[in-house]
């Protein structure tokens, strides 16, 4: 398992909206900074408790999440490693499959080695900032 792997399931456990596979890939001590609802979380329950909420709106809604990487860099040592790339969260209606909207954010994930599985240790989302009237750049890929 790399660095990579966790992307993955970053990726997948979102698409299926499983809480436990997707905060199984974080750290207990986990830091995140979220462009959205709460901007921080401090600790894996705080971050399951804004995951859950997520993914229990997104289920009522009838929708599906399909996430994207782009640009992805990885630098990886024996125990620590970090990404960062473009994310693409783009959803769609569960029933039809027919795209509703997407946005992309900017992402850093920094993960280390713990018993031979990586783990995300402090992940950062942000969007650019118009400088006319201080709103998220949304639109920008």
């Amino acid at each position: 398992m790399n660095a990579q792997y966790i992307l993955e399931q970053y990726k997948s456990a979102i698409h299926e909206r499983d809480v436990e596979r997707f905060v199984s890939i974080y750290d207990p001590n986990v830091h995140i900074y979220d462009c959205w609802g709460h901007w921080e979380s401090k600790g894996l329950a705080a971050w399951q408790e804004n995951v859950t909420e997520w993914f229990i709106g997104l289920k009522a809604d009838g929708e599906i999440l399909k996430v994207d990487f782009q640009d992805v860099v990885i630098e990886e040592t024996a125990d620590l490693a970090f990404a960062h790339c473009a994310v693409t969260f783009a959803a769609h209606k569960e029933s039809d499959g027919e795209k509703l909207r997407q946005i992309t954010n900017r992402f850093t994930f920094c993960m280390k080695k713990v018993r031979d599985t990586w783990l995300i240790v402090h992940e950062h989302s942000s969007l650019p900032i118009s400088m006319e009237d201080g709103k998220g750049m949304f639109g920008l890929r």
